[in-house]
């Protein structure tokens, strides 16, 4: 559906009226925007502006994207997009990590939210957001969490980094193309990274990259502030094995789809946790993001990490480009 032959991609977001839209991290030097509109010319036009996608160091935080990895819209047409800010994945450049809020009305910046209290090592990874309560729930994937930001007050609140649900297993292989994942000749792992809220909001699911868990805890514990950590973790349920993804997300009717990147494979989990098999093609190359559209596609991103050099001793293994595909749910 849309393919970039250069730049590698991650997230994708489908809005209310079919606005299609993509982010490119900061991971390497082969960069160049890093929110872009992708509908409806097909062309990756940087967004909300070119101003805004020209950071270089120096720059004020606030007014540019510094390394964004995520982007995700809600039900009230807007766009959220996730800015880690650690360039290179190193750590966070200047403190200027930030939930970002636009409009797709008039395309402006409603609201920057920035990780205050939240450490420089920090990478925050995917975003959710419930429009009812004024919350948003994010990922760290690179210390494990599960980051809360009250979207009225502006409050942030990093919970669970200390439970073992945020963590990945280090007993898991993650075996992709034959090999254990390796980055720079080390075994790579990451933590929470994938999230997904159910329908009726009652319910964040969640899991670590790097191996094949999933767990969920109910948002009205997490978006309670007087509850100890304790307590928190008891309201945890580890719901067993599936699948190693990357991303997730739920439809309306509550079936969460997420990837098997190991077998290049999209996954479809029932609302009573019974897994299937959606679909099986070797153009799913590391299948990284996920959004449902109104019309009942899921579009999915495909970043090919595994595909990058620094996982395979300095070679680059990519043989196509960085695409974002549709299928239609059945």
């Amino acid at each position: 559906m849309f393919v970039d032959d250069t730049y590698q991609l991650t997230g994708v977001a489908v809005s209310p009226t079919g606005r299609l839209f993509t982010n490119y991290p900061y991971w390497s030097d082969t960069y160049r925007y890093a929110v872009v509109e992708v509908f409806p010319n097909y062309q990756s036009t940087p967004y909300p502006d070119l101003s805004m996608n020209t950071w270089k160091p120096g720059d004020k935080e606030a007014e540019k994207w510094i390394c964004v990895q995520a982007v995700y819209t809600d039900d009230h047409n807007t766009l959220w997009v996730v800015d880690p800010a650690a360039p290179k994945m190193q750590q966070v450049y200047n403190k200027g990590y930030k939930l970002v809020k636009i409009s797709l009305a008039d395309n402006k910046v409603e609201r920057i939210y920035p990780f205050t209290g939240v450490g420089d090592q920090a990478y925050i990874n995917d975003v959710r957001v419930d429009t009812q309560a004024g919350f948003a729930y994010l990922t760290n994937s690179k210390e494990g969490g599960i980051i809360v930001v009250n979207l009225n007050t502006g409050s942030v609140r990093q919970l669970l980094q200390h439970h073992y649900s945020v963590h990945t297993d280090s007993s898991y292989k993650f075996i992709i193309d034959g090999d254990e994942l390796k980055k720079n000749g080390q075994v790579f792992k990451v933590q929470s990274d994938g999230i997904a809220l159910t329908p009726d909001r009652q319910w964040l699911y969640y899991k670590p990259l790097t191996d094949d868990k999933l767990y969920r805890v109910p948002t009205s514990a997490l978006r309670d502030s007087t509850l100890g950590a304790a307590a928190l973790e008891s309201k945890v349920e580890d719901l067993g094995h599936f699948t190693a993804t990357d991303g997730m997300v739920f439809d309306k009717s509550g079936n969460l789809y997420l990837g098997d990147m190991q077998h290049y494979r999209i996954m479809k989990i029932t609302p009573d946790h019974k897994m299937t098999e959606l679909i099986k093609d070797d153009r799913l190359v590391w299948p990284d993001s996920y959004s449902v559209s109104d019309d009942g596609y899921l579009y999915i991103s495909c970043s090919q990490i595994q595909k990058q050099p620094e996982y395979n001793n300095g070679v680059n293994k990519r043989t196509s480009p960085y695409t974002i595909y549709r299928l239609k749910l059945p």
